[in-house]
């Protein structure tokens, strides 16, 4: 297998980068290094599959038809993670959102069907579920009224996919991501922010009451249900499916607090603070379909998961 993976400097990128380059396949990696955060930190993620001989990044925009136009002609699969994230800044900036995320996936969509790829993953989002009342979330729920821009543009996203799949018979899995945390977690990410200002001395802001919930997914977890939608869509070529990656489990803001501070041993000052814009009250995965269609079974506990990420911010030091 021949993957293109978009964001592959990213924290899940280059995690996955590593097990696909593990397991024999080769990848093509496309990232632009957007300024969200620091680019020595995505360069630094990088560090073990630029080792490879099978590896290859190209530096470049999804948007940019030149960029993709110069990506090998062997490429097979495209896993497409690579956006602009996060629910708070989407909202100061929609346009540019909406931009890199749908007139994105359209690119990569557009260079698939042209290279005739039919095995496609796109990496969505459990925000599409706005502040659905039902729980856990099914992917049989209607998802018709997110609550910001970020979350509209994942479910464009989601659309598209199914149009591509239909007019030219392209396989899809859309992956409906749950809070993913671990070692290379991005730093404005909650428990990468709240370790940080912990280490500080810094006080952590807790919007709201702290019973807000999260379905909070080990990274690993993740890419053992990307592994299986491409051995799905190795299998089941025709399908399309959009399928939730979550651990079943809520973990509430104040636990999430507790769980970090004590595996860092230290005592954090709160900062209390009224709820955002375009925050969920939670998020629950229903992981039933994953099971069933990829043998998806998660098996990290939050807190073992906070151990190991906090091991790894330590001895990182990551600023």
């Amino acid at each position: 297998m021949s993957v293109l993976l978009t964001g592959a400097a990213g924290f899940i990128g280059s995690h996955l980068t590593e097990r696909l380059l593990e397991s024999g396949s080769e990848v093509v990696g496309l990232d632009n290094f957007d300024d969200f955060y620091d680019r020595s930190i995505k360069e630094r993620n990088l560090t073990i599959a630029r080792d490879s001989d099978v590896f290859e990044l190209i530096e470049g925009d999804i948007r940019d038809a030149s960029a993709l136009a110069s990506l090998p002609g062997h490429v097979d699969t495209v896993v497409h993670l690579a956006a602009l994230a996060g629910v708070r800044p989407s909202i100061e900036r929609p346009a540019e959102y909406n931009s890199v995320n749908v007139d994105g996936t359209v690119s990569l969509l557009e260079f698939a069907r042209e290279r005739g790829i039919k095995r496609f993953v796109f990496g969505s989002s459990s925000s599409v579920y706005g502040n659905n009342e039902k729980v856990p979330f099914s992917e049989a729920d209607p998802v018709d009224h997110p609550i910001s821009p970020y979350a509209a543009t994942k479910k464009a996203g989601e659309l598209t996919c199914h149009t591509y799949h239909h007019l030219h018979e392209m396989g899809m899995v859309c992956l409906r991501f749950f809070t993913v945390y671990g070692p290379r977690q991005r730093p404005d990410l909650a428990i990468h922010k709240f370790a940080r200002l912990i280490r500080d001395g810094r006080a952590l802001p807790m919007f709201g009451d702290g019973t807000t919930q999260r379905d909070y997914t080990y990274f690993e977890d993740i890419l053992q249900g990307i592994e299986g939608a491409l051995r799905f869509l190795g299998d089941h070529p025709e399908r399309y499916e959009v399928i939730n990656l979550g651990e079943s489990q809520t973990i509430s803001l104040q636990e999430m607090i507790r769980t970090v501070s004590e595996a860092m041993g230290m005592r954090p000052e709160i900062e209390r603070l009224p709820m955002q814009p375009g925050d969920v009250v939670r998020t629950y995965a229903d992981i039933s379909k994953a099971r069933d269609l990829l043998g998806y079974d998660p098996c990290t506990s939050f807190d073992a998961g906070v151990k190991k990420f906090v091991e790894w911010f330590e001895k990182e030091g990551v600023s």
